[in-house]
């Protein structure tokens, strides 16, 4: 099914992709933070199976990027490694990522005091599979911290390896050791075309009146993507999508023309719009787009 390319005041940048190139090679699965004024973007460097980080002042034009977490083949479970999510909670940056071997994915930890020396805290996953629902896999972590409640919170994909199924729930007091929730799934495929097949990874933002905007991938099928965003109280339940979804879709045989995957979405109160970075394919090749939305009211 045809949808416009972008819905509900989202516009992609004229000069996209604003990462990546037949010389990088693919790059996908951001995760992109502020400080200090400079965004740091975090992302799966697939010809290089690692993690990388470059910077950027304007959040169009980034630096070369470096790399912070490698494989580990010794492991039996990291073959490779994707899919991440950085935090920093107090001096400390902590990186929770996806490790892919023999068809499985699980869910490993590592922290670092600058944001770019991670070392493991464990040679084993933190959070493997352990429902029927989550099938082989658990992957595309995203985490914020509950100060008022001094708990991690973390929200996960799981399901087939290829392509996850659904979301998950779960909470920690340590990062390591992980409570998933009873309602899990929280988020399953939905009754539109957009994403009727199956939902992936996301990214949830906390909005000033205390409700949760999860940004996240929407399947038609395996192979077609967008990004979409469900609304909701609490974080766990009640989620409602919004009915401009989906808000990013593939361009008519442009470097995204096939599929639109995992965003991460910075409110940037001070210029009074989103910014939302996903990869988007073509065929075999994957870059970073940049989408803006003027204004901070998502509905």
């Amino acid at each position: 099914m045809q949808t416009a390319e972008t819905n509900g005041g989202w516009k992609k940048y004229e000069g996209n992709p604003v990462l990546g190139s037949a010389e990088i090679g693919t790059c996908f699965d951001v995760n992109v933070m502020k400080i200090d004024g400079m965004f740091r973007m975090y992302f799966s460097w697939r010809p290089k199976k690692a993690l990388a980080v470059c910077h950027s002042r304007d959040g169009i034009h980034w630096d070369e990027p470096t790399i912070i977490l490698e494989r580990d083949e010794t492991s039996g479970w990291e073959d490779d490694v994707n899919r991440n999510c950085v935090l920093k909670v107090g001096d400390t940056y902590h990186l929770w990522y996806t490790g892919q071997a023999r068809g499985f994915s699980r869910i490993g930890y590592a922290t670092s005091k600058d944001g770019y020396h991670f070392e493991r805290r464990s040679s084993l996953p933190i959070m493997i599979s352990d429902y029927p629902w989550e099938k082989q896999s658990v992957m595309n972590p995203f985490v914020q911290f509950d100060e008022s409640h001094n708990v991690f919170r973390m929200w996960y994909a799981a399901g087939e390896t290829y392509e996850p199924n659904a979301i998950g729930y779960a909470e920690s007091d340590d990062g390591i050791h992980w409570r998933k929730s009873p309602l899990n799934p929280i988020v399953v495929q939905g009754r539109e075309f957009y994403d009727h097949d199956r939902i992936g990874g996301c990214e949830v933002v906390k909005l000033p009146d205390g409700r949760h905007a999860m940004f996240y991938i929407g399947y038609e099928d395996i192979d077609t993507a967008r990004i979409c965003v469900a609304v909701s109280d609490n974080g766990v339940t009640g989620w409602r999508r919004l009915a401009s979804n989906p808000i990013v879709s593939p361009g008519a045989e442009t470097w995204d023309g096939d599929a639109c995957y995992k965003p991460s979405a910075y409110r940037d109160k001070e210029n009074k719009r989103w910014l939302l970075w996903y990869n988007g394919r073509r065929k075999s090749a994957e870059y970073i787009g940049l989408v803006i939305h003027e204004g901070l009211e998502l509905e």
